[in-house]
């Protein structure tokens, strides 16, 4: 009997009946007014292809570290810059210049943003140099330095944290004392 398919109501009726669980208290409510049951579909749904996405792929094959330094953000109206990669191949296309004459164009263009976005913040970082304060955090950080940013406190608390050390040190004699008694045996 396989109870992977059904519903709460069904699942939870086969196993009282089953004996392998009480009867909850909510499953005589449940039963009069049953929740809606939404039609499956009958074939595996198809994926959404828009017409970009095979630049987005040539972008990846060709940018494979954008991947994870221009990570998609779901709250973000701003699109990625694999996308208007793609979008800009499209109306490059649309305009009537040759599909790998756009990919080139497109690519220098990206190239160029990401140029100009590191030479502003370097920019940024003189200005700070010479005012004498802080340097700014970076407006365009790479995801992994995002990542990383956020792990360091929990970086320097394995190292420094006298609870985690204290556990670290029990750690090791136990670890010795295994071996030890592997070493006698």
């Amino acid at each position: 009997m396989s109870f992977t398919k059904g519903d709460l109501l069904t699942k939870t009726r086969k196993l009282v009946h089953g004996l392998a669980k009480a009867k909850p208290v909510w499953l005589k409510a449940m039963e009069k007014s049953p929740p809606a049951v939404f039609p499956r579909a009958e074939k595996k749904v198809e994926r959404i292809c828009l017409p970009e996405d095979v630049y987005i792929n040539k972008f990846y094959k060709k940018h494979p570290e954008s991947l994870h330094e221009d990570p998609i953000k779901i709250c973000d109206f701003d699109p990625t810059p694999s996308r208007i990669f793609g979008c800009r191949v499209l109306e490059l296309k649309e305009q009537g210049v040759g599909e790998e004459e756009a990919i080139d164009v497109a690519d220098a263009e990206y190239r160029q943003l990401k140029k100009s976005k590191k030479k502003a913040y370097k920019r940024l970082k003189e200005i700070a140099r010479i005012r004498g304060t802080k340097p700014p955090q970076n407006p365009y950080p790479s995801a992994i330095k995002e990542i990383q940013a956020e792990e360091k406190k929990y970086v320097h608390d394995r190292f420094f944290n006298p609870r985690i050390l204290e556990m670290v040190d029990r750690l090791k004699e136990q670890h010795d004392a295994e071996m030890q008694d592997r070493g006698r045996a």
